[in-house]
Order: C-alpha cells, then sequence, then structure tokens
C-alpha cells in the first residue's frame, strides 16, 4: 500500500530540526488548550452549563492564543525565508513551525471547545448512571430489610 511520505508532500525529510520545531508545536498547543479548559472548568465551578462555560471562556482566550500564534508565526518567517549557507535546516524547521502552529491554532479554537462539551456530556451521562444505580442498591437494600 502507497503512503505519501513527508518529503513527498514538502519537498523535506523528517529530522532533527522538523522533530525540533514538533516540539515547539505540542508545547504551544497544548498550552492554548489548557488555557480554554481550565478557564472553561473556573466558570462551570461559579455556576454556568458547559456550553456557557466553554463558549465564554472561548471568547476570552482567543485574543491571547491568536497573539501567541502570530508572535511565533512572525518570529518563524525569516526561518521560512531563509536562503544562504544552511538554509535548507532553518526552512525546514521555520515550515514545522509556521504551518504547525497555523493548522493547530484553527483546530483550538474549533475543536478544544467542541471536545470539551462532549466530555463534560460523557461525564454527566455516567454521573446520571452512577445516581441512578446508587439508588436502586439503596431501594434494594430497604426492601430486604
Amino acid at each position: 500500500m502507497w503512503s505519501p511520505k513527508r518529503q513527498d508532500i514538502f519537498g523535506y525529510s523528517s529530522n532533527i530540526y522538523t522533530q525540533i520545531g514538533l516540539v515547539t508545536l505540542i508545547g504551544l498547543i497544548s498550552k492554548h488548550g489548557i488555557l480554554i479548559v481550565e478557564f472553561a472548568n473556573q466558570l462551570k465551578e461559579q455556576g454556568r452549563t458547559g456550553l456557557e462555560a466553554v463558549t465564554e471562556s472561548a471568547k476570552l482566550r482567543l485574543r491571547p492564543i491568536l497573539m501567541t500564534t502570530a508572535a511565533m508565526i512572525l518570529g518563524a518567517l525569516p526561518l521560512l525565508l531563509a536562503h544562504g549557507a544552511g538554509a535548507i535546516s532553518r526552512q525546514q524547521i521555520g515550515l514545522v513551525i509556521v504551518s504547525g502552529m497555523s493548522f493547530g491554532t484553527l483546530m483550538t479554537i474549533f475543536v478544544v471547545p467542541a471536545m470539551y462539551l462532549v466530555v463534560e456530556d460523557v461525564k454527566q451521562r455516567f454521573k446520571h448512571k452512577q445516581l441512578s444505580l446508587s439508588r436502586v442498591e439503596t431501594a434494594s437494600q430497604e426492601v430486604k430489610n
């Protein structure tokens, strides 16, 4: 079965420079998701619903996320546009950072709030099911006594 390699798509191979870029991306994109989820959890503790909490959280954290992304992309542009000796290695790390931050930020803005709601719904259903089971067990013990 044929599968495209990174080299086929971008013209670069996966090496130490691209891996350093990926580690950088993992840290920054994770930070963005953590900011949204942590703030949404705080709002939920204040009594808001899951939808209200994640919507407010995404709105309030959007500006810092976009500023971090813009700073990182603008900082990596000279790497991406490098020429001269050693330019290939700089272009590789620049490409990973610029494309990864762009794609990762879009995923953070749209996917993290959606997944937060899915996980909250599953937690609520599980909690409701556990509560129902404990009531049934309590009622069956009362009947036995």
